[in-house]
């Protein structure tokens, strides 16, 4: 009988190895950058010339999830400011720590390709008033800020001046935000008045950050300072988000399990999810791929190194997944006298999937200021099967992850329509190619 997806860690004591010294941990934690790793804010991203005034902005609140309550902001640039809002387009920021940046998204999703204006400029043209969605907390749980997306809606048809439907959707766990949203509300029986939604590479069925790559983080907080927010480098990682986004997560660096279902909160949006419909009935459904269709991942080896870091009190080695099969070896770390070294079991090598991709490794390796190899620094974290919405379980992933997707399997997916980019871009890209085919098909 096969076994489920899982993780162990073996621990050793190293030969010839010493209990390090005050000074040499300070040295370590000199060495080591305070900052959380895996956040890569849209803003850094040289989004080019895209930028301009909103004209006006909202400040949101949902409906309390688990007591709390969630908050949040929406930038709002009207197409002709004599009409007021009149043709909204929703869009909402995805996956990250802390708040969002509305004025870099705006810039980063409207940057100029080739000869065109970026996407917001094209929409403006078209008549659509764009509507960026942030969120104070993009780390917090995907049903809170859910509800903030339920609040701009609501302030959406409450301030539109016609009687136009909506367009609503996201980037990255945008779309996964508002999916729900749109859900839920339809479960509720409140209208959100929307003909389309639009995910921009979302991981419908989750996303991917390398297993070796979360322990690291675990292990070398404790060894690094906090940064000048006083927030330390795993933050992102443990964040209800990443539980509820990540297809394998795992709580600390010297856990061994499950990892599909090693956090709670992910079984619990998946059930909160499938009891608002899953995905909402009424809007049609078009989604984008920053990954390829056709089977073809990054080259990257399953099972070999991807970096090798050596100091003197520590070191730290990362592989790329292996595929599958018992007990594969995914790399470990040492500091001083402990030696730990980690195995999975039955999971698929997700790092060359073809997909969205994140420089998880070159970003692991730049904190740690190893030697990488260019090639190596991105793997897969939204795989082109997640993006598509392809009917398969979101916890079992019995899926072929270099599936050559048919317009058969799309049609057993969960969107109405779905574009592949040419190749497999970094998650979130603003590619022509899909760009191309979002204004073809909401403003042709």
């Amino acid at each position: 009988m096969a076994q489920d997806p899982r993780i162990d860690v073996a621990f050793t004591l190293r030969e010839g190895g010493a209990e390090p010294t005050r000074d040499e941990l300070a040295e370590l934690a000199g060495s080591l950058k305070p900052e959380v790793w895996f956040s890569t804010p849209l803003s850094d991203a040289e989004p080019g010339e895209g930028g301009r005034e909103p004209d006006f902005t909202w400040d949101l609140s949902g409906a309390p999830y688990k007591g709390q309550v969630a908050t949040g902001k929406a930038a709002v640039y009207l197409a002709n400011s004599k009409f007021g809002l009149n043709r909204p387009f929703i869009f909402a920021d995805g996956f990250n720590y802390g708040e969002s940046d509305l004025p870099g998204l705006f810039a980063y999703f409207n940057t100029p390709y080739g000869t065109k204006q970026g996407l917001f400029d094209q929409l403006l043209s078209s008549g659509f008033d764009v509507i960026v969605l942030g969120f104070t907390e993009r780390h917090t749980h995907i049903q809170a800020n859910a509800e903030v997306a339920i609040a701009a809606i609501r302030r959406t048809i409450q301030e539109r001046k016609s009687d136009i439907p909506l367009t609503v959707g996201g980037v990255s766990m945008g779309g996964m935000i508002t999916r729900y949203a749109l859900a839920k509300m339809e479960a509720e029986q409140s209208d959100h008045e929307t003909a389309t939604y639009l995910s921009y590479d979302t991981p419908h069925n989750g996303a991917w950050i390398p297993l070796i790559l979360q322990q690291m983080a675990y292990f070398f907080e404790d060894f690094t300072p906090a940064g000048s927010d006083g927030v330390k480098q795993a933050e992102l990682i443990r964040s209800p988000a990443a539980q509820q986004l990540l297809w394998a997560w795992v709580e600390n660096s010297k856990y061994s399990g499950e990892v599909a279902t090693a956090s709670e909160l992910r079984g619990e949006f998946l059930r909160d999810l499938a009891a608002v419909g899953n995905f909402p009935q009424r809007p049609l459904k078009l989604g984008v791929s920053n990954g390829r269709r056709d089977g073809v991942g990054r080259p990257l080896p399953a099972g070999e190194v991807a970096f090798d870091w050596q100091a003197l009190i520590a070191s730290a080695t990362a592989r790329f997944q292996a595929d599958k099969s018992e007990k594969k070896p995914i790399g470990g770390m040492h500091l001083g006298l402990a030696l730990r070294r980690s195995t999975t079991t039955e999971v698929p090598a997700l790092d060359g999937a073809p997909g969205g991709t994140l420089e998880s490794f070159g970003l692991v390796a730049d904190a740690l200021k190893a030697k990488i190899a260019h090639e190596y620094r991105s793997g897969a974290f939204v795989p082109s099967v997640s993006a598509a919405a392809l009917d398969f379980d979101p916890v079992k992933w019995d899926v072929n992850l270099n599936l050559s997707i048919t317009d058969a399997d799309l049609e057993r997916g969960h969107l109405d329509e779905v574009a592949f980019d040419d190749d497999n871009h970094p998650h979130s890209l603003v590619s022509g190619v899909l760009i191309d085919w979002i204004v073809e098909h909401l403003a042709g």
